[in-house]
């Protein structure tokens, strides 16, 4: 099996000790509130997921969080390897404007570039942006912008007159060296030809491991030499008790008003993911570990990704090598607080996941010595 791949998360939408719920940066609970939302913090996060030995860091989309583009290529600037899986919304830029950007961030960047293609989940959040297509219409759109965009980087003048997009005598002066990877995500049955068409790998969020297999087995009947990718929380401590203790403390500064104001809102959600995420909780406290070490607390109050691996290091590693075991080779994962969880993660898990040869640092054996990663030796 090849190395699996880590990647962080930026909180361009909040940081707390608490969770960060509701999807509009608000904190739930009381352990400090938010901490400023800085390019000083961030780039804390950033460096720290380089050094520990994450490959990537995604940065989310939405009127809810900092622009992405924007926050992401100021990140260039305090790191030097880490790439960044940048949320955009295709259709609200036009798909020449979007292939000259990310190529421009590619070749400045130092080929750093990885795309999380977001078609948007929620009619009224595309509407303030002025976009007032329905779902359906969105994913057609999206596979209209995702050719034009690959046409361009393949150096061609395109030429198209869509249902929904037209250029004209479109192309790129510079060309992407190498092409940005694309990541799509979606559960309804309009993303699959969409992703298969034009994705490189395709995620899904957290849920159990045999709903997990049945998406994987969808995607790849339509396209069988699909890589995957997965998005989940993640709370890992030296043993399985502290690690619930911490669940227990984020979900103990969660009040049933949190939970009702959230999932009322979370309920309105045309995405079909999110409605499999409140699924596996059914916005109640009980019942909250659908597999084994996967708990859905923290999609009582948080929309989209809404699961986390809990427990200890070696538990966590397990969980991960049956994911990897399905197909998944590519992991997307964040905690609260963001800075200290990458630690708890990288100090713990990924040397487990080493041992076990699943894992190698993106460094080489530089990265791994004991001065780059601490305590990375230590057995756990």
């Amino acid at each position: 099996m090849p190395s699996l791949d880590f990647h962080w998360f930026l909180p361009t939408n909040g940081d707390s000790r608490d969770i960060v719920g509701g999807g509009h940066g608000t904190p739930v609970g009381s352990a400090g509130g938010l901490r400023p939302l800085t390019i000083g913090y961030l780039g804390q996060i950033a460096r720290s997921a380089e050094q520990l030995g994450f490959t990537g860091a995604l940065t989310p989309a939405g009127a809810w969080c900092e622009d992405a583009w924007l926050t992401t290529a100021m990140l260039t600037q305090v790191t030097e390897r880490l790439k960044f899986l940048v949320a955009f919304r295709p259709g609200l830029v036009s798909p020449t404007l979007a292939a000259q950007m990310a190529s421009t961030f590619q070749r400045l960047s130092g080929n750093r570039l990885l795309l999380n293609v977001v078609t948007g989940g929620e009619s009224h959040e595309q509407r303030s942006y002025g976009d007032f297509l329905d779902k359906d219409a969105r994913y057609e759109r999206t596979g209209e912008f995702l050719g034009i965009v690959r046409a361009l980087w393949r150096g061609e003048t395109v030429d198209h007159d869509g249902k929904h997009l037209r250029v004209e005598g479109a192309q790129l002066s510079r060309l992407p060296d190498p092409v940005p990877e694309i990541y799509f995500g979606g559960s309804s049955k309009a993303a699959g030809p969409v992703a298969a068409e034009h994705s490189d790998v395709y995620l899904t969020w957290g849920e159990p491991p045999a709903q997990v297999k049945e998406k994987l087995d969808w995607i790849r009947s339509l396209k069988p030499d699909m890589r995957f990718g997965i998005r989940l929380h993640v709370i890992a401590r030296d043993t399985s008790e502290a690690a619930w203790a911490e669940a227990d403390r984020l979900l103990s500064h969660v009040s049933p008003d949190d939970i009702a104001t959230v999932q009322a809102g979370l309920r309105r959600s045309e995405s079909e993911g999110q409605r499999r995420m409140l699924e596996l909780h059914g916005g109640s406290r009980d019942g909250l570990l659908v597999a084994p070490n996967l708990w859905a607390g923290v999609g009582l109050v948080r929309g989209g990704a809404g699961t986390a691996l809990v427990g200890s290091h070696t538990e966590i590693a397990d969980r991960i090598a049956e994911y990897a075991d399905l197909g998944i080779t590519e992991f997307i994962l964040s905690g609260y607080p963001h800075l200290e969880e990458a630690y708890w993660f990288g100090e713990g898990v990924l040397p487990e996941l080493r041992r076990r040869g699943l894992w190698r640092h993106p460094a080489g054996d530089a990265g791994t010595a004991q001065g780059s990663i601490p305590f990375a030796g230590v057995a756990r």
